[in-house]
């Protein structure tokens, strides 16, 4: 049926396939049987129609066991015939027809068919027994031919029996060859005497026919595409043999159904339907149709359509009713027997059913839901027609139009709404102009409104008018012209009834105002009558006057649909005409009850386009009112208010060139001028720019031609060097503010967030308070030397700049005062309030204008405003438009949603940063002001920073100049070095390949500038970062690795100086990098600065990052670097007896991994007692260790564990006894003083102690192991050690902040958050289960789960963060509604990650807390709604971009490479703030310990292993003479400096006092070789050699200052100990 649907309004089939006709000697066909199926239909419809479902009672047998054949069935053995039944000539064809040849057995059974009639059944069935294989599909087409024959009398025979009939049945149910279908079906049907008698198979055939009836099709679809082969399109088509099978079967179905449709199952009945309604959703043969209606309709006739199928019954016959004209009577036939039997109102409901849940499918007629839909409109409609008196069922109205409603909404095809309005029509038009009764007495709005919306899908034209002849362009083929038609007759017809009904008498009634309304929603296709008949309406209730609410809009309505409209006959514009004047006098009547202007603004509305003055005064006078009216007026209205103001600009455009610009104040004192302290009056260009912005403010979210309209305007103004400085700056702060969310939908934001930039530039009050301070010092301070001339691109280039100077020729006059024209914070930037939504119909990007945007969105070209800012940057600007564009520009960028139609200018924008960072070819700022070039750089390089995050759109290439540009900026500009630092560590998680490519002269620079104390920490970080990603250096090699050492060194040696200038109370002059000025400091210089203020931060990063390098350099290779790394961390200590306790531990890690990459071991568990034996245990301090020994006695295994301040190890050993010789005499038993024996005491723990510990003689104390009491306070202090941990514990909080949420409470009460909150949190660590977990969990419970199952967790060899993260943990409001649960952990966190998804700002004064130190903000870079980010597909999660600020508490050091915002990939997220969070961590830690020490874990074990020591050694018991310890004593260690420096090292004294060397001899003799220069110590071939050169050779080159062989010489080479590893 599809098929024949789609082949409407082609050529007609051919006469051939005309419908099949029924048997002229059907007995349905008589009156009497039409009679009788009538009266059964009515029976059964009294009775319930129930399907006869109970088998026929059996027939008995009337053969006589005698006579009765016994062959029943294949394989049993059939008697000869008796010869008395057979006459000798039919014997001798019996017996060809077992045992002949093929052709012989041919020939018997066709002379044996004849005489078939005249024998008796048994003879007959054994005649059919010997032929019966003729039919098999092996057979030859004769002997299938003769064999089917033969079955087909034998079949006739009346006397056979119930079995026998039913063995031929199972024959003939078999498969058989597809040629021979038909003798198949003959032989069935004479079986069946036509359908009459089913004995003996009553429940088999209708089953048997529902599988036929699919083959038989089948075949006949394959029949008829082949026979279409090699026919011309329109060309008739034969019949074929298949087509005539299918007819045949169909008659014959209809013959059972009409004589034994009682003894049909439901089953099969519903099969059989199945068959039938797949044929009519398959075919398009009008035939085919034809006979499955018939069989619908003989089962609705003689019997009765099962439930569960009689509504795709329904649905298959209205789509025929309504799409085949030539069967619609046959289909209604069928159908009006189905609506006035007993189930009619079951079918209205399935018609009703079917609109009231229409499929949700796209508007195409071609559609399934589509067809049935309008299928079930068409019979409806038809329904509608008839009366309840001839026995058809009413359709509900409501319901109806309930159904209307939801397939007008659903379908928005021409088709489908055409046929909802011929139904509508249909209850309007009821016989001659008289509405239908079930809608009499209803509300006609709800009608009425499905027809205007059946309407709003045909096309208009140009102007507000229809035009009937009118097509649209992608309309110009016939079909659509005609499916326009159609709906516009309609539509026509409609309006017609509605204008009938309004032109009738209103005495009585009451739909007239649903009726105008109607025609006022569908004034486009108006006719002139029904115009005059609204505009009548309108002026009898006086619609248009302000007594009315919606006077203004019905005036609208008047003007711009009738007035307007040019369609519109004389008459009929004239009659709209008289309401506006009308209007107008009531209007000028009650002016001054209206709002104040109202009359202006009406005159304006009304000769709006027809006026040609444009009075700039008045305009200028009425600026708040002419925004209104832009605002509310149409936009042909709009576009006159925007040309007049667009004069005023032209205007003032054309001033004197000779008038001093607004931008300076002439003044006696030269200098900065803050803005807002002398402002100069506004332009003219100013105000009117100033009302643009306030017209794109108030349609952004209602109209978007006209927000697009000043969006363009704006751009011009901004870019244009002809507007006045003070527009473009106004234009630019509306501009600058434009943001777009996560669905591409613009808004604007209230503040750019750009203090931190503007201060670069002194455009805050802070900053130019700083300035100005700073000049006035330098002006009060006598020149040094004369000035210089200004040198582009040289280090230093600007320093004196400032510098006053005398000029010969006498004093010149002082030079204007500037005047800055704008300043941050700027809260009046904007002249109206924002609005915190997002406009619904502004775009920045449409992935697929046709699926995601509406008629109402438009995509602002953001591209264009990119473009202009090119141009400023290229082309140069007036400083004051400059500067705002350096500094607003990184914060609009962040969003990379507002630019995604603007990659190619993001490309240009790159090369453009780029290059002018390569020629310094930026402009730079005026004289008068004292800023320098650099302050410009260093803002290029902020920009260039968050460029960055668009490197998805770079090529490789452009990534290498992006590095190059940062490297740069550390070759030249002193400013800059912090902002590259942190840039480059956004490089290394974002571009790697590239900043791998630069890094090690990256490397080489950072050593060159790590004089500079201002950005000591940012370096060690950056490393500390780097050490983490080895990717990035695996092609380092071992130069590059003592680079990084090297600059480790180096701020060691800083450290050290310092707390020894401390100690010694010696003030150190400033070097020349403490002594040069930055001028223009910015804000960050306010808080402290963490090298020079905590040094003791500087000195555990130094330590921190020569672990973690020495922990990634390649394995084989590690020991090559052990000896340089102890020398110089030995080799210079800050004057005292001491060695530094973080030095030792750090060598105790290096012992530890040096020649290994193994984790921590442990004893093994099954070492018991109960496996080995009785074990002896022993434990001993071995140098900076616990050595415990448990000895199995008897079995030779040991257990040794050494406990180290960085780890622990356990090792089981056996030592392999060599079998004594026979003749060794044996060892004499051991007892006890008693005389008891002692047994299992062969091997004590000192065994293994004396062979593997030590070494005889021993000549110094130091070296001796100290035995350790088997006592319980050693044991306690064992287990106690045990359970310290073995790396550094931090803690981090992580706050998930939802949609829209500020508050604290409704914060922490969060349970979950977005895709990406999740994504990042397993990319932050690993889940890992509380509850009986062996680790410090930072506080979290371990035992009932009351902070949580779950938390996230990172760990590595140094470091261990738990991070405390408030979603993961309880939240039960109702017994802690402040979640104070949650609250005691993060409010103990000195550093807690703040994962912003609210869209707002977030302040760190949000979560108070005494301990909160440092926030790490994560804020999408488009914000998006928690619903919103669901959307999201994992690829778009993966290219998001986050923007990543770290907040410190005031007065907190700046130290994180995000202190200034950076923007990080969803990808590279976790990483990065793991990082920062660590790094923010070892800083909190060290802060809060200022005044004090923070005592790292290792130092910890250290500590605890020395104690063990002082209180278990030998005492001391003699002095040298230089106050030092003999090899027989020890002293004891003094309490740890402020730097964690240990004092009284047992071990470093000894070894000092047998040197023979003090602590001022140590410092002497490497004081040179801590004020050598860098590149003479990176240069040290000594130190780069491989630790096999160093042990081979001893030979120093000659630029290397030698260091002469002393005693801590002999120290460091105790501790090498890759010497002898």
């Amino acid at each position: 049926m599809l098929r024949f649907i789609a082949s409407l309004g082609q050529q007609p089939e051919s006469p051939d396939e005309a419908p099949m006709t029924p048997p002229t000697g059907d007995v349905s066909q008589t009156p009497e049987s039409r009679s009788a199926g009538g009266l059964t239909s009515v029976f059964r419809g009294l009775t319930g129609s129930r399907l006869v479902r109970s088998p026929p009672p059996q027939a008995s047998s009337t053969t006589s066991p005698t006579t009765a054949n016994p062959i029943l069935g294949e394989g049993s053995n059939v008697s000869p015939p008796n010869p008395n039944y057979l006459s000798p000539a039919h014997l001798e064809f019996f017996e060809t027809l077992k045992t002949g040849t093929p052709n012989d057995r041919v020939a018997a059974a066709n002379s044996l068919r004849y005489a078939i009639s005249d024998y008796a059944p048994g003879c007959v069935l054994s005649v059919w027994e010997a032929g019966k294989d003729l039919i098999d599909a092996s057979k030859s087409s004769a002997a299938r031919a003769a064999g089917w024959e033969l079955l087909t009398e034998c079949v006739k025979h009346p006397d056979s029996t119930d079995l026998e009939r039913k063995e031929y049945f199972e024959t003939i149910s078999r498969d058989a060859h597809l040629d021979d279908f038909h003798l198949q079906l003959a032989a069935l049907v004479d079986l069946t005497k036509n359908g009459r008698d089913l004995s003996g198979f009553d429940y088999d055939v209708i089953p048997l026919l529902a599988e036929w009836l699919e083959k038989v099709f089948e075949t006949v679809r394959a029949a008829r595409k082949a026979a279409t082969k090699g026919i011309k399109k329109g060309k008739p088509v034969p019949a074929t043999g298949e087509d005539k099978n299918l007819a045949q079967l169909f008659n014959f179905i209809m013959d059972i159904i009409k004589f034994n449709f009682n003894v049909a199952k439901e089953a099969a009945v519903s099969a059989l339907l199945d068959g039938v309604i797949n044929i009519c959703n398959a075919t398009s043969h009008e035939e085919d149709l034809t006979a499955c209606i018939s069989v619908i309709n003989s089962i609705v006739t003689f019997g009765a359509i099962p439930n569960d199928k009689l509504k795709p019954c329904v649905q298959v016959l209205s789509s025929i009713y309504c799409f085949v004209p030539q069967l619609q009577k046959v289909a209604w036939h069928t159908l009006g027997i189905l609506c006035r039997l007993h189930n009619g109102q079951e079918t209205v409901r399935i018609l009703l059913a079917i609109l009231r849940n229409p499929p949700k499918a796209p508007p195409m007629d071609s559609n399934r839901g589509a067809r049935d839909v309008r299928g079930a409109l068409s019979v409806l409609q038809k329904l509608l027609s008839k009366t309840t008196e001839k026995g058809y069922p009413p359709v509900p109205v409501v319901l109806l139009m309930e159904g209307l409603a939801m397939v007008v909404k659903t379908y928005s095809s021409m088709t489908t709404r055409t046929s909802v309005l011929s139904v509508i029509n249909s209850l309007f038009a009821n016989g001659s102009q008289r509405p239908h009764h079930s809608v009499v007495e209803e509300d006609w709005s709800e009608l009425l409104d499905i027809a205007a919306k059946c309407a709003s899908v045909l096309p208009t034209s140009t102007g507000d008018g229809y035009d009937s002849g009118f097509l649209a362009p992608s309309a110009s083929d016939s079909k659509h012209r005609e499916q326009v038609k159609l709906l516009n007759d309609e539509l026509t017809l409609a309006i017609s009834h509605v204008e009938y009904f309004l032109r009738g008498d209103q005495s009585d009634f009451t739909q007239r105002h649903s009726c105008v309304s109607f025609l006022t929603s569908v004034h486009q296709f108006l006719p002139d009558s029904a115009a005059r008949i609204i505009m009548d309406y309108l002026k009898e209730f006086r619609c248009c006057m302000p007594s009315d609410n919606k006077w203004e809009s019905n005036l609208h309505l008047v003007m711009s649909s009738f007035f307007k409209n040019q369609r519109y006959n004389t008459e009929t514009r004239l009659q709209a005409m008289a309401i506006v004047r009308e209007s107008y006098d009531m209007v000028e009547i009650v002016a001054d009850q209206l709002e104040e202007g109202a009359t202006t603004k009406f005159v304006k509305s009304i000769f709006a386009e027809i006026s040609e003055e444009s009075d700039i005064a008045v305009l200028r006078e009425a600026l708040d009112l002419v925004v209104m009216m832009a605002v509310s007026a149409p936009m042909s209205l709009f576009e006159f208010i925007i040309d007049s103001l667009r004069i005023i600009v032209n205007n003032d455009r054309l001033r004197s060139p000779i008038s001093p610009p607004t931008n300076v104040v002439l003044g006696s004192n030269p200098g900065l001028g803050e803005a807002g302290s002398e402002t100069p009056l506004k332009s003219p260009s100013d105000i009117i720019t100033t009302a643009y912005v306030r017209i794109f403010m108030q349609t952004m979210h209602s109209d978007s031609a006209k927000t697009v309209r000043i969006y363009n305007l704006l751009v011009n103004i901004a870019k244009s060097r002809a507007c006045e400085t003070d527009a473009r700056l106004t234009a630019m702060k509306l501009l600058f503010r434009l943001r777009a969310d996560w669905g591409n939908n613009i808004f604007l934001v209230p503040c750019t967030y750009s203090e931190r930039m503007a201060s670069y530039l002194c455009r805050t009050k802070a900053s130019l308070a700083r300035r100005r301070k700073e000049d006035h010092a330098q002006r009060s301070r006598p020149s040094a030397r004369p000035a210089r001339g200004v040198s582009f691109g040289t280090h230093g280039q600007a320093a004196d700049r400032n510098t006053p100077t005398r000029s010969s020729s006498g004093a010149k006059p002082p030079p204007p005062r500037y005047q800055q024209l704008w300043m941050l914070p700027d809260a009046d930037a904007l002249p109206e309030e924002v609005s915190a939504k997002s406009s619904p119909i502004l775009l920045s990007h449409a992935d697929d204008s046709a699926k995601t945007r509406t008629k109402k969105q438009t995509i602002l070209n953001m591209a264009s405003w990119l473009d202009a800012l090119l141009y400023l940057l290229q082309q140069g600007s007036d400083w004051e438009v400059y500067s705002f564009v350096l500094v607003h520009l990184p914060s609009q960028l962040s969003n990379h949603a507002i630019f995604r139609d603007a990659i190619p200018q993001i490309q240009d924008l790159r090369k453009i940063i780029c290059d002018r960072i390569k020629t310094s070819g930026f402009q730079e700022p005026p004289d008068v002001i004292g800023l320098r070039k650099s302050d410009v750089a260093l803002c290029l390089f902020q920009l260039l920073s968050t460029i960055i995050s668009y490197h998805n759109h770079f090529q490789k290439t452009d990534e290498d100049e992006i590095v190059a540009s940062f490297l740069l900026g550390l070759n030249i500009w002193d400013r800059s070095y912090r902002c590259c630092i942190h840039a480059i560590a956004v490089c290394a998680h974002e571009l790697p390949m590239s900043t791998s490519k630069s890094l090690v002269p990256i490397l080489n620079r950072m050593a060159q500038i790590i004089s500079q104390p201002v950005v000591s920490i940012h370096i060690l970080e950056f490393l500390a970062c780097l050490s983490r990603m080895p990717a990035l250096y695996s092609h380092f090699r071992e130069e590059e690795y003592r680079i990084v050492f090297g600059i480790c060194f180096r701020y060691l040696q800083y450290v050290r100086d310092k707390k020894q200038s401390q100690r010694v109370s010696i003030s150190v002059p400033p070097t020349p990098a403490t002594a040069a000025h930055t001028n223009g400091t910015d804000a960050s210089l306010n808080n402290p600065n963490a090298s020079e203020d905590l040094p003791q931060y500087v000195y555990a990063l130094a330590y921190h990052v020569i672990t973690f390098w020495f922990h990634q350099i390649r394995l084989p290779d590690r020991a090559s670097y052990v000896h340089m790394i102890t020398k110089q961390l030995f080799s210079d200590v800050d004057g005292t007896n001491t060695i530094e306790e973080q030095a030792e531990t750090t060598i105790d890690f290096m012992q530890r991994i040096a020649f290994a990459d193994n984790d921590e071991s442990i004893a093994d568990p099954l070492f018991t007692e109960e496996r080995f034996g009785p074990i002896n245990t022993k434990s001993w301090i071995v140098g900076q260790s616990i050595v415990t020994i448990r000895q199995a006695a008897s079995s030779g295994w040991s257990q040794i564990t050494k406990r180290q301040a960085s780890g622990t190890s356990s090792f089981t050993i056996r030592e392999s006894l060599k079998p004594p010789p026979p003749h060794q005499v044996q060892s004499q038993p051991h007892t006890n003083r008693e005389g008891k024996l002692l047994t299992n005491v062969d091997i004590l723990p000192s065994h293994l102690m004396v062979h593997l510990f030590n070494i005889a003689p021993q000549t110094e104390s130091v070296l001796r192991p100290i035995p350790l009491p088997d006592n319980d306070n050693v044991k306690r202090s064992l287990r106690l050690f045990d359970h310290s941990s073995t790396v550094d514990n931090h803690k981090v909080g992580v706050i998930y902040i939802g949609d829209g949420q500020t508050k604290e409470t409704e914060i922490l009460a969060n349970v979950s958050g977005s895709r990406e909150y999740v994504e990042f949190l397993n990319g932050l660590g690993t889940l890992t289960r509380l509850k009986s977990s062996n680790f410090n969990t930072a506080g979290l419970d371990r035992e009932y789960d009351t902070d949580g199952k779950y938390t996230f967790c990172w760990r590595d060899k140094v470091t261990e963060i738990v991070f405390h993260v408030t979603t993961q943990m309880p939240t039960n409001l109702d017994h802690d509604a402040q979640c104070i649960n949650k609250k005691k952990h993060i409010g103990n966190d000195y550093v807690n990650i703040i994962f912003n998804d609210s869209g707002l700002p977030f302040y760190f004064d949000t979560f108070p807390g005494d301990f909160n130190f440092v926030k790490i903000v994560i804020t999408p870079e488009s914000r998006a709604s928690f619903t919103a980010s669901r959307a999201k597909s994992m690829d778009g999660m993966q290219q998001t971009f986050y923007k990543v600020h770290v907040m410190s508490k005031p007065g907190f050091p700046e130290i994180s490479p995000a202190s200034e915002t950076k923007m990080v990939s969803l990808e590279s997220l976790p990483e990065f703030v793991r990082l920062l969070a660590l790094n923010a961590s070892v800083f909190s830690n060290v802060w809060a310990n200022r005044d004090g020490e923070h005592i790292s874990s290792w130092r910890g074990r250290l500590r605890d292993i020395k104690r063990l020591r002082e209180k278990y050694a030998p005492k001391p018991t003699t002095t040298s003479a230089a106050g030092g310890i003999t090899p027989t004593g020890i002293s004891p260690s003094p309490p740890g400096t402020s730097l964690g420096v240990m004092g009284g090292d047992p071990t470093r004294g000894a070894m000092a006092a047998a040197a023979g060397t003090g602590p001022g001899s140590i410092r002497d003799s490497f004081g040179s070789f801590r004020r050598s220069s860098v590149a003479t110590f990176f240069t040290n071939t000594s130190e780069q050699t491989s630790h096999r050169s160093s042990v081979l050779s001893t030979t120093n080159t000659a630029d290397t200052e030698l260091i002469p062989s002393s005693g801590m010489e002999s120290i460091v080479e105790t501790l090498d100990f890759s010497r002898w590893a």
